[in-house]
């Protein structure tokens, strides 16, 4: 099964975008799903459902700051490694889809009762989101693979 595959399986089995993004790298970062889940689980709906950066993208944030992060002190060569391929990967998420925000990506509120069922009705999260998941992990394993 491809990694994008995963990602959407964890999607449409109820998990958040950022679960299933960094879920499906569960292996590649040699940490237990459950810790992976739950670390991401707040930062679904733009973080929080605030609708600020796109759920897929912090989970993509978080493999790049796993894999190639700086843990230890003075080490400014991985800061800076992990700065440029999370400029990068936001880049071009950018040129595909035209924003890493969550508001201006599913053009709803989700604060708001009457955004929350109009995106359903629309069938955003299945038509928009699903495909926010799937180009995430396959940009970051293209970004990765470099």
């Amino acid at each position: 099964m491809l990694r994008s595959e995963r990602a959407l399986d964890y999607y449409f089995n109820g998990f958040n975008c950022a679960q299933s993004v960094i879920a499906s790298f569960a292996d590649k970062l040699e940490i237990d799903e459950e810790v992976v889940l739950k670390m991401a689980s707040g930062f679904g709906g733009g973080m929080g459902r605030m609708q600020e950066t796109c759920g897929a993208v912090t989970g993509a944030f978080m493999v790049i700051g796993f894999l190639r992060g700086k843990y230890k002190l003075g080490d400014e060569e991985a800061k800076e490694k992990t700065n440029q391929l999370i400029q990068e990967f936001s880049q071009k998420y950018t040129e595909k889809f035209g924003s890493i925000n969550c508001k201006a990506l599913i053009e709803f509120d989700l604060n708001t009762e009457e955004g929350r069922q109009q995106a359903e009705k629309e069938d955003v999260f299945l038509k928009k989101c699903s495909n926010y998941v799937k180009d995430s992990v396959e940009l970051l394993e293209e970004i990765l693979n470099k």
